[in-house]
Formats: C-alpha cells, sequence, structure tokens
C-alpha cells in the first residue's frame, strides 16, 4: 500500500502517555485506528480500531518502531523530543501530550532546549522539570488531535 492511499493512523508512544483514553475516544468518533507502542505489555481497550504492539526494552525501540511506521497518513503522539524530529521529517504530524504540535519550524529550539537541560543536569545544576499535567493540558490535546485528524481527513 502507499503513502497516498495508507489509512490514517494515530501512532502513540505509550510507555508514559498521559492522555491514551483521550486518545481512544477521539479516535473512535473518527474511526482512525490507534497504535499504541511500548516496551512493556500495558491493557489497552478491546476495539477494533486500537491495537497494542509491545517492542523488545532495547534502547530507543519503541521510538525506532514508531519512527519506521510514521508517514504523511500520521499523527504521532509523543513527548519524546528526538522521536518527534524523526517523524516530522518522515512526513507525520506530531502533537504532544499537553496537545502542543511539534512542528519543523520549532522542533530545532526544542532539541537545542533539550541538550542546553541535559548539559545543566550532567553538570549538577538543580533545575526544575516540566509543568504538571494540568486539565487545560487535556482539554488543548483533545482539540489539538481533533484538528489533526480533520485535516488528515481533508488532505
Amino acid at each position: 500500500m502507499n503513502e497516498d492511499t495508507a489509512p490514517i493512523r494515530i501512532l502513540v508512544d505509550g510507555d508514559a502517555c498521559p492522555v491514551k483514553d483521550e486518545i481512544y475516544k477521539v479516535a473512535w468518533r473518527h474511526e482512525v485506528a490507534v497504535v499504541v507502542v511500548s516496551n512493556a505489555p500495558f491493557r489497552v481497550p478491546v476495539h477494533p480500531l486500537v491495537r497494542r504492539v509491545v517492542v523488545s526494552d532495547g534502547f530507543d525501540a519503541a521510538d525506532d518502531w514508531i519512527a519506521g511506521e510514521a508517514g504523511s497518513t500520521c499523527v504521532v503522539v509523543t513527548a519524546d523530543i528526538l522521536l518527534a524530529d524523526r517523524c516530522l521529517k518522515a512526513g507525520a504530524q506530531v502533537l504532544a501530550p499537553n496537545g502542543k504540535p511539534f512542528t519543523a519550524n520549532s522542533i530545532g529550539s526544542q532539541i537545542a532546549t533539550r541538550a542546553i537541560m541535559a548539559d545543566l543536569r550532567a553538570g549538577g545544576d538543580i533545575i526544575g522539570g516540566p509543568a504538571p499535567f494540568s486539565k487545560a493540558d487535556r482539554s488543548r490535546f483533545l482539540s489539538a488531535l481533533d484538528q489533526a485528524l480533520v485535516r488528515l481527513k481533508r488532505s
């Protein structure tokens, strides 16, 4: 099947995703398949549109699987900036669990910020982590995923 006729799918970096239930609800409403990828098995709904893929616990195994499947008919949900970059390069739309999209225009600065923060942590600097996940993040995510699917259906 070529990219033009491939079905729309949502690929989920599932190990630490806080919005899986929201993804299922939006996917079912749009009748779009969901593939939840993780290093360890966990429960997913028994539904014809939901599939769980458990990869090895090797370094980046889930990321490699997702990046290998990502394409122009996919929405990828991940908080991993480097995975987001790989998926954007494959033509996918990419959303963080807080609903903020990763874009070709923003990913470079996000990767640079990630590297700076890693250097600070490695140097022993005490820095805060991300803000706690909020209801507003959940709401923003629902809206962003719905919009991304509508865009893919129109194209």
